[in-house]
């Protein structure tokens, strides 16, 4: 369940995001990077392809951390590590990852004596 729910605070975060650069009329480039993000947005979303949608979610706010160099870099830091931690984590029981290759849980079993 905490898996879900990181993964949907983070895709619907990248969308208004993105969303929000694309309204303020940016340059092409801008353009694309700012798509590009509200796609990984929505595979995360959907827990589709997750280790990658997460790792472009992490150098996607990174590069817009870097290139535009806002006057609040938070947003920007907590939406890198929360796409690095989701890609590192994987989707979750609850996602199209899990229903198409299957979710491996990690069983640490007691320990040994």
């Amino acid at each position: 369940m905490g898996l879900l729910l990181l993964r949907l605070v983070a895709a619907f975060a990248t969308m208004v995001h993105g969303i929000t650069k694309l309204g303020a009329g940016s340059p092409l480039g801008a353009i694309v990077l700012q798509a590009t993000g509200i796609a990984a947005g929505i595979l995360l979303l959907a827990g589709l392809w997750t280790p990658v949608s997460g790792s472009l979610v992490a150098a996607l706010e990174l590069w817009d951390w870097f290139s535009t160099n806002p006057a609040d870099p938070l947003p920007n830091l907590l939406l890198a590590t929360i796409g690095a931690a989701l890609a590192l984590l994987g989707p979750g029981a609850w996602s199209v990852d899990a229903r198409l290759f299957g979710w491996k849980r990690i069983d640490l079993g007691s320990p040994r004596d």
